[in-house]
């Protein structure tokens, strides 16, 4: 399968309180259609390079190329419009808008990126909340939900525009064993099915054992890929 992404020879530098090699010389790339976990301890630099992937932040050596596109160098809008097109996120927190119903939560990005009518939109997010098992959730609002339930309506969310990647920062990270599977398997499925590249960070070993590539960071440099 052809790459999807790759890092090549990425440095990156924290300044405060004193300037600090954060990553070394990270250089992998991931196969389109892949489930990928990024591990190691805390303070590896995990949740830095995915931000760094995700093109939230610029600040960096080296370069980044994702479907074949070099991010490296581009203006902040451009990247903005990239990220809306092809990333996904699903984060540990999962960030959906209380006051709004699930259903709104989930349109909200496809009707940001103005590719179909809201019909369209709509019909789009039951089908994704039937795939996550949390259709008869569409009317509630977003608080009112488990801690679970709020994470798969977030994944729904992220798969909402169709993304080439969907990014998951500790996506389990809040949630108790059960509700940890339910999202593991998802993703499982969603890559096998759907050939979407899913890139995980991840405290989980046992998780991410049975995922299909390994990134593993030691301080701040690449020691499995």
């Amino acid at each position: 399968m052809p790459s999807v992404l790759e890092a090549n020879q990425i440095n990156k530098y924290f300044y405060e309180p004193t300037k600090f090699q954060v990553l070394k010389n990270v250089t992998f790339s991931i196969e389109r259609g892949s489930f990928v976990a990024i591990i190691g301890k805390s303070g590896s630099g995990k949740s830095t390079l995915m931000y760094l992937l995700s093109t939230m932040d610029t600040d960096y050596e080296g370069e980044i190329i994702v479907n074949k596109e070099q991010l490296t160098g581009k203006k902040q809008k451009d990247l903005a419009r990239f990220r809306n097109e092809n990333i996904g996120f699903v984060f540990q927190f999962h960030f959906l808008l209380p006051e709004f119903s699930v259903l709104q939560n989930l349109m909200l990005p496809a009707q940001k990126l103005g590719r179909w009518s809201d019909e369209e939109i709509e019909q789009r997010a039951y089908d994704h909340l039937k795939t996550l098992g949390v259709a008869d959730q569409a009317s509630k609002l977003a608080n009112k939900l488990s801690g679970g339930q709020q994470q798969r309506v977030a994944i729904a969310r992220a798969l909402m525009n169709d993304p080439l990647i969907v990014m998951g920062d500790e996506p389990t990270g809040n949630l108790d064993s059960v509700n940890s599977e339910i999202v593991f398997d998802t993703f499982h499925q969603i890559s096998r099915e759907q050939q979407q590249t899913i890139i995980m960070v991840t405290h989980d070993e046992d998780l991410a054992a049975r995922t299909d590539q390994i990134i593993e960071l030691k301080d701040g440099e690449v020691i499995r890929h």
